[in-house]
C-alpha cells in the first residue's frame, strides 16, 4: 500500500473508519488478486469452491445467493472451474432444469492451495497487527457487518 498517499491524506480522512476501510480494502484486493492470479484463479472461484465444500452440493442459484455473486458471473466462474475439473454439474433429480454443483477431489485439493495463498495474503495485509489484534479486528468487522445484514434491516 502507498503509505505516502495515506500519510498525505487530511487528518479528517485518516480518522474516518469508512476511509480507512476503503484504503485497506483496495490493498487487500490487490494482494488477493496477485495471490490468486498465480494459479489463474479469481475471488469468485475461491468463494464458490469454499461454499460447495462447506455446505455440500448446491444449485447454481443457491451458490450465487450464498456467495453474493450475480447469476451470470456464477455461471461463467463455474464453467471455468468445471473446465479445470474442480467442480461437476449434474441435473437436479427434483428439477431437471436445475444443475447441482459438486466439488471434485481435485477441487478440494485446489481449495486447500487457495486457502494457503489467501492466508499468506492475509498475513501480509495484517502484518502490523499481533495475532490477538487480528482476531479482535475480525470479530469487530463481523459484528459491524452482521448489524447491517439484510435480515436485520427487515426487523
Amino acid at each position: 500500500m502507498d503509505t505516502t498517499a495515506c500519510d498525505a491524506a487530511p487528518t479528517r480522512l485518516r480518522n474516518t473508519p469508512s476511509w480507512l476501510l476503503s484504503q485497506l480494502t483496495a490493498h487487500a484486493h490487490r494482494l488477493v488478486w496477485d495471490a490468486f492470479s498465480a494459479t489463474d484463479d479469481r475471488r469468485y472461484h475461491y468463494a464458490l469452491l469454499a461454499a460447495v465444500e462447506e455446505y455440500g452440493p448446491a444449485s447454481q442459484a443457491a451458490l450465487g445467493r450464498r456467495c453474493g455473486i450475480d447469476r451470470s458471473d456464477v455461471v461463467a466462474a463455474l464453467n471455468e472451474l468445471a473446465d479445470r475439473g474442480l467442480v461437476t454439474r449434474s441435473p437436479d433429480p427434483a428439477d431437471r432444469r436445475r444443475n447441482i454443483v459438486s466439488v471434485t477431489p481435485a477441487g478440494r485439493r485446489h481449495l486447500e492451495r487457495l486457502d494457503e495463498m489467501l492466508g499468506r495474503a492475509q498475513d501480509e495485509l495484517l502484518a502490523g497487527l499481533s495475532a490477538d489484534e487480528r482476531g479482535q479486528l475480525v470479530r469487530l468487522l463481523q459484528r459491524a457487518l452482521e448489524y447491517h445484514a439484510p435480515s436485520r434491516r427487515e426487523e
